[in-house]
């Protein structure tokens, strides 16, 4: 078992004032240290790092300066530190669809993203996609609706998919 996970709006906060993948797209440097990490994140991924033995990857569509932001908001945060996910289990890609491309290389099985879209494309890949936050439209068939990471671990650990 391999678990993959989006990065913006699945465990950097969302903005309240756009639909922005990361909520410090535009900001300045002091604007994305700023910016706060999802609620739970901090208390449910240690415990699916333990759960997945080690098997975590973060997996982002961001372009270079996207990059180095979060990049920089992940060592403001000690996020590898308080979540136990080694530092070099960080993939970025380019096109959405190109989270598909590093599942396949990773033997993902599992993977939390905020877009049904980038989940529609690990259709044959990732046995168990899910769709993270709050939703406009109805959950895509394949798909497991999470609303938050109490909602993660509530659905990984019950024995559901």
């Amino acid at each position: 078992m391999n678990l993959g996970i989006d990065i913006g709006r699945v465990i950097i906060a969302p903005s309240t004032t756009d639909d922005e993948d990361t909520s410090f797209f535009g900001g300045t440097i002091e604007h994305v240290l700023a910016t706060p990490a999802c609620e739970g994140v901090y208390e449910v991924l240690p415990e699916l790092v333990r759960r997945f033995e080690g098997r975590v990857w973060l997996v982002s569509k961001a372009r270079q300066r996207v990059q180095e932001k979060t990049r920089a908001w992940l060592s403001h945060q000690r996020f590898f530190e308080r979540t136990s996910i080694p530092a070099d289990h960080l993939r970025f890609c380019l096109e959405r669809a190109d989270k598909a491309t590093h599942c396949r290389e990773l033997c993902i099985t599992h993977f939390i993203d905020d877009r049904p879209d980038v989940l529609q494309h690990m259709s044959g890949i990732v046995e168990h996609r899910y769709l993270f936050g709050p939703q406009h439209d109805a959950t895509p068939a394949g798909l497991t609706h999470v609303e938050s990471w109490l909602s993660v671990v509530q659905v990984l650990f019950s024995g559901s998919p």
